[in-house]
């Protein structure tokens, strides 16, 4: 049984305790408060820690056992999947709405009331992009944005956050692009955070936290090219 970990905003970005000390009921809960400036938020990261709380709460930081990631060489591809991908539906972008691929990921989904992508996730997120931490792919039909993804990217590590399609495979078809560019750059691992089976069925899969902090200790400090992301062929 972990121990719940105060921060206070004063406190150093580093400021967090071994993900070992995590809760397990709820699962890796380890710490709160604290704020949302980008330094803590690349060093929460960098030790495999993300946030993840509600509108009015405090700050809740997490580190679940196990975790769910995807190593870009398992992507698996459904032949459905392949067969829209073949028809080449959507004008996949990266980098060009990204604060309103955030807010369409906060929309509502089905059986869900609410959001945990608030007013300041949004703002502390889009500072992270206009550093180059923070990243959207987007699917675009018509001129419209019709779905996509956000993350963030440390070193050869990509953290996925949360992802959106108001048009049938159009999330499906940016995730594909978005691994294939990471294969591209090298990247090591795609983090997913907690079981999904949508996730899943691209073939992540889930691994001790022991083995997933292992991997952050290494790879997050590899150094990473500062150039433009773009799309690559699938």
């Amino acid at each position: 049984m972990g121990k719940l970990h105060f921060i206070f905003p004063r406190d150093p970005p580093s400021a967090f305790p071994p993900v070992g000390n995590a809760l397990t009921e709820p699962n890796g809960l380890l710490a709160v408060g604290g704020d949302l400036t980008p330094e803590r938020l690349l060093s929460a990261y960098s030790r495999g820690i993300f946030p993840w709380f509600n509108e009015g709460e405090p700050i809740l930081w997490w580190s679940p056992d196990p975790r769910l990631v995807l190593f870009p060489g398992e992507l698996h591809v459904s032949r459905s999947l392949r067969k829209t991908l073949a028809r080449n539906p959507f004008d996949i972008r990266f980098n060009t709405a990204f604060k309103d691929v955030m807010i369409a990921c906060a929309q509502p989904r089905k059986k869900q009331a609410g959001t945990w992508i608030s007013e300041q996730m949004v703002a502390a997120y889009h500072t992270l992009h206009t550093l180059g931490h923070a990243h959207s792919i987007e699917a675009w039909q018509n001129g419209q944005l019709v779905g996509g993804m956000y993350g963030v990217a440390i070193g050869k590590v990509f953290f996925c956050e949360s992802m959106f399609a108001r048009v049938t495979d159009a999330s499906k078809v940016a995730f594909v692009h978005f691994i294939q560019h990471v294969m591209a750059k090298k990247y090591k691992l795609i983090d997913c955070q907690v079981a999904t089976e949508h996730l899943i069925s691209f073939g992540a899969r889930e691994i001790p936290r022991s083995e997933f902090v292992t991997g952050l200790r290494e790879w997050c400090l590899i150094s990473n090219d500062s150039g433009p992301w773009h799309c690559c062929p699938v």
